[in-house]
């Protein structure tokens, strides 16, 4: 019997990097356009192409939802040479379509990837978020606190005020209360129209983008991808699958889903080693943005291995 290929993690590294540079650099090209499906059109095209000239047997766990009308690398799309090891694939074509097509930062292409069956099957439904960055005991904060005590907590933690602690949260109606409690404890908030992973990943470096924790209702599958990333740099996320019907209870079952009230942690969302790779397309607090001088393009790439903690950004300049 023939043993199967393993999960070679760093030699795979670099392949995921271009894999998100070419979603990138294709995707730039119609920033500011106001055209958001057209921009992941083509993120879409470029990760495909990339992704299957990788050495993996893969399947997307994680891809664009089953109810969106956008082009999708779709949930169970087999990717990939068909040779080498069997991997799970978590994805996010271009995530900040309206970002992009607007010109407003933090608009990233990402995607991770781990041994077959560790990633979370996520549904596309919504999910309960709450995360911080490396450093604090587990379960400093905890997604059955009400905001109140998440921010007192977290304060205590770091032993300062909660004036002191910058929060982020999607600036969404359904966040109206919580928005409203959370500032009367004093603490700071900086709303943001899209993008929650990106603001996660915020979390994992506060010294650099300057905030302490997120919170708040978002895609599910954005928070399995969110968890590769903390995975990788460090951090804690919570996350419980949120329902609004029994058509998204159904998705849930359909993935294997049966606890629907679970809280899931970073390492239930994602059981084993990962590589994760997120590239700019408009400027953010992360990395840069691609830039086209005209005679090259350029891009800015957060590369990371969670089995070495490694985090790596790679400048890449490609020939028009």
């Amino acid at each position: 019997m023939s043993k199967k290929p393993e999960f070679t993690d760093r030699l795979l590294s670099l392949g995921l990097a271009r894999v998100s540079e070419a979603a990138a650099i294709e995707s730039a090209k119609l920033i500011g356009g106001g055209d958001e499906k057209a921009a992941d059109q083509v993120a879409v095209n470029a990760m495909r192409e990339q992704l299957n000239l990788l050495d993996i047997q893969g399947t997307v766990v994680i891809g664009e939802g089953e109810r969106d009308e956008a082009p999708m690398l779709f949930i169970g799309e087999e990717v990939g040479s068909g040779k080498g090891p069997e991997v799970d694939i978590a994805l996010d074509p271009l995530e900040g379509t309206t970002l992009t097509a607007k010109d407003m930062p933090n608009a990233l292409t990402v995607i991770s990837m781990a041994p077959r069956g560790t990633m979370l099957h996520a549904p596309d439904v919504y999910m309960d978020k709450l995360a911080i960055g490396p450093g604090f005991d587990e379960g400093v904060v905890t997604l059955d606190m009400t905001p109140t005590q998440r921010v007192e907590a977290l304060a205590k933690a770091k032993g300062c005020k909660p004036s002191d602690l910058m929060l982020c949260v999607l600036e969404r109606e359904r966040h109206d209360e919580m928005i409203k409690e959370l500032r009367a404890t004093g603490a700071r908030i900086r709303l943001i129209t899209d993008g929650d992973v990106a603001a996660v990943m915020h979390c994992a470096e506060p010294d650099l983008t300057g905030i302490d924790m997120y919170m708040g209702s978002g895609g599910a599958p954005e928070g399995v991808l969110a968890a590769s990333a903390l995975k990788c740099m460090g951090g804690q996320i919570q996350g419980r699958l949120l329902f609004r019907n029994d058509d998204e209870r159904g998705r849930a079952e359909r993935a294997g889903i049966t606890d629907f009230n679970r809280i899931y942690t970073r390492d239930d969302m994602v059981r084993a080693d990962v590589i994760f790779a997120a590239t700019g397309v408009t400027n953010g607090s992360l990395v840069s943005g691609a830039r086209d001088n005209g005679r090259y393009i350029e891009t800015e790439t957060l590369l990371m291995r969670s089995k070495t903690q490694s985090v790596r950004r790679i400048h890449y300049r490609q020939k028009i």
